[in-house]
C-alpha cells in the first residue's frame, strides 16, 4: 500500500505557543490529588480513598502538588493544567466566588506563586483553568443583584429574566439550568473588563502560562477574539486551550485559540481500539480527515484519553490492560500534546462523574505497575524523538485493524504498529525509509527491513510496536 503523508505545514506563525509541541501534560483535580496541609482541610474532610460524591471533600491542595512535584518530574510529564483553584463552595471549584483569590482549603496566592516558581524552576509549565461564562451564587456581585435587585449597580452583570432573582422558579440564565451558576452577561463592557483583567492578573501576579477556557462555545467569539489579544500582549507565548468538544476549526483561526480539547480525536482512538466501530483502513481515513481540519493547530491540540468529564480510560477498556495500552501509545506518537489525567498512569479506576474523580492512589503496592511503566516510558520516548513532536505523519498499511504509520522529522524517524485486534498472519509493510535495522523498546526486540519492507510471519492480537532505528 503506498504510504500518504498528512499534509501539515507545522512551520507555526508566531501566535503559536511553540514551547506546547514539546509539552506532555498532567491533569489534576485538586481536591483529589494529593494532602499536603491538613490545616487547611474543609469541614467534615473524608478520609483520603473514601468514593466520590458531588459535594464531599477529600482536602488536596496546593501544597499536596508541591510535595508531589518530583512523583511528576520522575514520570516525565512537563505542563500542568489544574482544575478551578480560585475560591469557591464546591468541590470542583466551577462556582467560583472570588477570581483574584486562591480557595483557603487549597492555599494562598502567596503558596501559589511558589508551585509556579518550583515548576518553572523544573523547567515545567502550568495553566489554570478560566471559568468565565458563570460564576457561583456566592460571587459579590451576583449578592449584589440578590440583595438589591434592578437597583443593584451589577444587576446587568447577568442575564436575568426578572427582578427578584429567584432559583425556584429560576429567573435568571445558569449554566446547565444549575441556579448556583449564574451565567454572565458577556454584552456588558464592564464584565468584559472584568475577566480580561482576572486573566492578565495571573499572568503579570503568578506567571502562569496560560488558559484552559471552560465551555467557551457559550460565549461568542469576539469576546475570545479581544480576550487573547490581552493575554497575549502580557505573554506572546501563552497557551490558549478551549473545551470544544466537537468541530474545532472556528477556534483555531490564529485569532482566538492555540488549540482546543481534542475530544474529537478521543472518540476515534475509542472507536478503533475500544469498540471496534472504526477498522484500521476507516480510522486512518477519519485521522486524516482530522488533521486537514485541523491544518498548523494540529501541533498545538490538547490530546486527551480521560479527564474529570469522561470515565477513567481503564474502565472504558473495562479492564483489558492490552487494548488500553494500544490506545495510550497512539496518543502519545501521533499529532498533538498528550495530557494525562491524574492516577490513570497507575491504574486508576472510575464511571462516569463524580466516580472518575477518585482520590490518587499513592500506595505503591495498589500500582498497576505495567500501566505505570509504559507511561514513563511513552512519554520518554516522545521527549527523545523530535519526530513524534514535530514530524510529519504517513500512514505506512492499513489492513483488517492493523495501522502502521511513520512519523518524520529532518533525519528522526519513528514507525508504529497498532493490532487491537485478532492476531494476523504474513503481513508486510513498507516502511518508505532507508533504514534496514530496527528496534522496539517495548520488547526490545530487533526487526530486520528487506528492500523497504517489514516481514511479520505473524503480528499478535492487541499488540503494538514502537520501532526506532537500530543503533548497532
Amino acid at each position: 500500500m503506498n504510504a500518504r503523508k498528512t499534509e501539515n505545514d507545522f512551520s507555526h506563525p508566531v501566535e503559536f505557543p511553540e514551547w506546547v509541541k514539546d509539552a506532555v501534560f498532567y491533569q489534576i483535580f485538586p481536591d483529589r490529588f494529593c494532602n499536603g496541609d491538613l490545616s487547611n482541610d474543609p469541614p467534615d474532610t473524608e478520609p483520603w480513598g473514601n468514593l466520590p460524591t458531588r459535594t464531599n471533600f477529600f482536602g488536596g491542595d496546593l501544597q499536596g502538588i508541591i510535595k508531589k512535584l518530583d512523583y511528576l518530574e520522575d514520570l516525565g510529564v512537563n505542563a500542568l493544567y489544574l482544575n478551578p483553584i480560585f475560591k469557591a463552595q464546591t468541590n470542583h471549584k466551577y462556582d467560583t466566588a472570588n477570581y483574584f483569590e486562591i480557595d483557603p482549603s487549597f492555599g494562598s496566592s502567596g503558596l501559589f506563586r511558589t508551585l509556579v516558581e518550583e515548576l518553572h524552576r523544573r523547567d515545567m509549565r502550568i495553566i489554570l483553568d478560566g471559568v468565565f461564562n458563570h460564576c457561583g451564587d456566592s460571587f459579590w456581585a451576583f449578592e449584589d443583584a440578590k440583595a438589591q435587585g434592578e437597583l443593584s449597580p451589577y444587576a446587568d452583570w447577568f442575564i436575568v429574566r426578572s427582578f427578584p432573582l429567584t432559583k425556584t422558579p429560576l429567573s435568571y440564565y445558569a449554566c446547565g439550568g444549575a441556579s448556583y451558576l449564574p451565567k454572565l452577561n458577556h454584552k456588558n463592557k464592564q464584565v468584559q473588563e472584568y475577566i480580561y483583567r482576572v486573566a492578565t492578573h495571573w499572568l503579570k501576579e503568578a506567571a502562569i502560562d496560560g488558559w484552559r477556557l471552560d465551555v467557551p462555545c457559550k460565549i461568542p467569539i469576539p469576546f475570545w477574539q479581544e480576550f487573547r489579544k490581552e493575554v497575549k500582549n502580557v505573554n506572546p507565548q501563552s497557551y490558549l486551550v478551549g473545551e470544544i468538544w466537537r468541530d474545532a476549526t472556528p477556534w483555531i483561526q490564529c485569532d482566538t485559540f492555540d488549540g482546543i480539547t481534542n475530544y474529537r480525536l478521543r472518540e476515534l482512538i475509542l472507536d478503533y481500539c475500544a469498540t471496534y466501530i472504526l477498522d484500521a483502513e476507516d480510522f486512518s481515513y477519519e485521522l486524516e480527515q482530522l488533521h486537514k481540519s485541523l491544518g498548523t493547530a494540529a501541533p498545538t491540540m490538547l490530546n486527551l484519553l480521560g479527564c474529570h468529564d469522561t470515565p477513567r480510560i481503564l474502565t472504558v477498556f473495562q479492564g483489558e490492560v492490552d487494548r488500553m495500552l494500544i490506545a495510550l501509545a497512539f496518543l502519545f506518537t501521533t499529532i498533538g500534546a498528550p495530557m494525562v489525567y491524574y492516577g490513570d498512569e497507575v491504574g486508576l479506576l472510575g464511571g462516569v462523574d463524580p466516580d472518575c474523580r477518585r482520590t490518587m492512589q499513592w500506595q505503591e503496592e495498589l500500582w498497576d505497575h505495567r500501566v505505570r511503566d509504559t507511561y514513563r516510558k511513552l512519554i520518554a520516548l516522545r521527549k527523545q524523538h523530535s519526530s513524534l513532536r514535530r514530524g510529519d505523519f504517513e500512514t505506512l498499511l492499513t489492513f483488517v485493524r492493523v495501522f502502521a504509520y511513520r512519523r518524520v522529522h529532518e533525519q528522526d524517524e519513528v514507525i508504529i504498529i497498532l493490532n487491537p485486534g485478532a492476531a494476523v498472519e504474513n503481513l508486510a509493510i513498507s516502511t518508505n525509509s532507508t533504514v534496514e535495522q530496527w528496534h522496539d523498546l517495548f520488547n526490545n526486540k530487533k526487526y530486520s527491513s528487506v528492500n523497504g519492507r517489514l516481514i511479520f510471519t505473524r503480528v499478535p492480537a492487541a499488540s503494538f510496536l514502537i520501532l526506532t532505528p537500530s543503533k548497532e
